[in-house]
Parts: C-alpha cells; sequence; structure tokens
C-alpha cells in the first residue's frame, strides 16, 4: 500500500548542480534567480487554461519558494527544466505531494513554456522524474490528475505508462482525471 510517506535517498548522481540529464534536458533545485525565466511559462493563460487563473508575480515567487521548502522537507519538489543546448530554462518538472480525492499521494507534474510545447520536452522531464522516483524513493506507485479537459496532460501520463484509475468530481477542476502507474509495472514495462 502506498502511504504516501516516501523514503527519499541520495540521487544517484549529480552533474555540474543538476540532479538529472535526458538527450536534451538538465532538471535542477530553483534558485530565486530563476523568477524570471519562470514568470512567463506560469503567469501564461494558455499554459495556465487548466488552472484557477494564471499566476501573477507573487505566485510564481511563491511557487519557487515552496518548491524550495519541498526539496529540503521531503528531498524531491518540481525541477527547473533546462534546455542542455542553450541553458535556458523552459519550465518544470517534477514530484510533488498532492492531495488526490483526500489522500496525499506522491504526483508528477510539469509545465512547459508554450513556445516549446509538441517537442516532447514534457514527456523527456517527466520520464526521467519517474524513473528518479522510482529509483530513490519507496513508493510503491506514481500518479499524475488533472482537470478533465487536459488531454495533453493526459496523453503525457500515458506515455509514462500510466493508467488510468479513476474520476472524481472536485470543486477546482469539476471532474479530476487521475492515473496511476505502479513500481511492479515500471520494474517490467515502462523501463
Amino acid at each position: 500500500m502506498d502511504t504516501g510517506q516516501g523514503k527519499w535517498t541520495e540521487p544517484e548522481e549529480r552533474r555540474d548542480g543538476f540532479l538529472l540529464a535526458t538527450e536534451r534536458l538538465l532538471l535542477r533545485e530553483y534558485e530565486p534567480a530563476d523568477f524570471d525565466a519562470l514568470y512567463p511559462v506560469l503567469s501564461d493563460p494558455e499554459t495556465m487554461a487548466h488552472y484557477p487563473a494564471p499566476f501573477d508575480a507573487e505566485r510564481v515567487k511563491g511557487w519557487i519558494r515552496w518548491n524550495c521548502e519541498n526539496y529540503r522537507d521531503h528531498g524531491f519538489g518540481l525541477w527547473a527544466v533546462v534546455l542542455q543546448e542553450t541553458g535556458q530554462l523552459i519550465g518544470d518538472c517534477g514530484i510533488t505531494l498532492q492531495t488526490i480525492d483526500g489522500k496525499k499521494l506522491p504526483e508528477i507534474g510539469y509545465h512547459i513554456r508554450k513556445d516549446h510545447w509538441r517537442k516532447g520536452y514534457g514527456s523527456e522531464a517527466a520520464k526521467a522524474v519517474r524513473d528518479w522516483a522510482f529509483r530513490n524513493t519507496d513508493y510503491d506507485a506514481l500518479y499524475s490528475y488533472m482537470k478533465h479537459t487536459n488531454t495533453a496532460s493526459r496523453a503525457t501520463a500515458e506515455a509514462l505508462g500510466m493508467a488510468f484509475l479513476k474520476e472524481y468530481p472536485d470543486r477546482v477542476n469539476e471532474i479530476t482525471c487521475v492515473y496511476r502507474i505502479t513500481r511492479n509495472t515500471w520494474e517490467t514495462t515502462a523501463r
């Protein structure tokens, strides 16, 4: 049973301050100086269409602080997604503990800047995060949840090897869809 407590261990390897590297991306912890690069991502109405509202400047600063607190308290959070080729921050991806249908569960989430959509960056980052989480925590399952109309996030969850688990009525999302991948499924098929 997944208790949502997740035991964190030290990452396998850090490369020049980056926690994870993929073919095209580097993921690292946020820093306060990331505000200028992150603001255009989280304040964009189209990128944030499935949130109650785009973020203002204070909310973006709070987002960075919240993730820094998550790193300290849990050993993970949403990490800055950086293009290897240019060093440019284009969004975030990581694990946070979210309340999903009344339970605190480890959720893979991400945001990618609009001009980098449809290039596979969200799936690439999320797969690296999925693998990191199963290698460095003791979670039995990882989740993604989204507003029922968020077809792009649903497709990303499926690309991670997640299966549709359920949907439930929700004040914020009207209907929330939940996807899950278990450790056993990851070990046998997702790698």
